[in-house]
């Protein structure tokens, strides 16, 4: 017989057992929605901006979209009905990730229309960290990419979600990103809700391209420098572009 405290032993042990295979299950597909702070006085450092950009709006908020399973990933940004006279200031890109193909598709905005740009996925040299932290309830450790000698973006990633995609286009890393940022805090994704999803319909990720033409990323950066490389404006336009790429 039983006795009344192995019964509550046994009871005990089932809790653990419960409670660590709970913590212990890892998803593949679902949709994330991140929020993106861009602080614009970081962004824009030209002086004629400070009669657009103060103190009170330097911080835009902005909300994306990452549709996901194994195969294939979506990125983009939310629409809004509220009106936003500055919204030409940030860009509001897309990405299709094909991850059996290890090909991307990028849509980026540019003075209204978009571009097709596709190619390989981007292999980037990323460094793990030892550092952790939990972003919307899951356990995510921080890896960071060296983009050159000016530029290094922090990455969050969580292994409880095998997915290796993330906001901009970014992957590569043991799991799906959950947060990123760029060095001096200039630019912020963080996903705000996490939704473990089991069957996404197809049409969730139909490209409607037409008959848009396509660039490969290295002929978009030629075709970008010759035409708008000499100005001014044309340099900011490239740094702008290119910031994740």
């Amino acid at each position: 017989m039983i006795s009344v405290v192995g019964i509550k032993r046994l009871l005990f042990m089932v809790l653990c057992m419960c409670h660590v295979s709970s913590w212990s299950q890892v998803y593949s597909s679902g949709k994330i929605t991140y929020e993106r702070r861009t602080n614009l006085m970081k962004r824009f450092n030209d002086p004629r901006m400070k009669r657009f950009v103060t103190e009170e709006n330097k911080i835009k908020t902005e909300e994306f979209t990452l549709t996901f399973n194994d195969t294939i990933s979506y990125f983009k940004p939310v629409p809004t009905n509220t009106v936003d006279e500055m919204a030409w200031m940030t860009t509001k890109n897309q990405y299709y990730q094909f991850l059996n193909e290890q090909k991307q598709l990028s849509i980026l905005s540019i003075f209204g229309q978009d571009v097709y740009i596709k190619d390989s996925l981007p292999m980037r040299p990323w460094k793990i960290t030892e550092s952790k932290r939990i972003i919307s309830g899951y356990n995510c450790r921080k890896a960071i990419y060296q983009k050159n000698d000016s530029t290094r973006i922090y990455a969050w990633y969580s292994t409880s979600i095998t997915t290796s995609v993330g906001p901009e286009g970014f992957c590569g890393l043991p799991g799906l990103i959950l947060g990123i940022a760029t060095e001096d805090g200039g630019i912020i994704y963080f996903a705000k809700k996490v939704e473990i999803l089991q069957n996404i319909p197809s049409e969730t990720f139909k490209i409607d391209a037409g008959k848009n033409k396509y660039f490969t990323m290295l002929e978009f950066k030629a075709k970008i420098e010759k035409e708008y490389g000499n100005t001014p404006w044309g340099k900011r336009i490239f740094v702008d572009l290119f910031r994740w790429l």
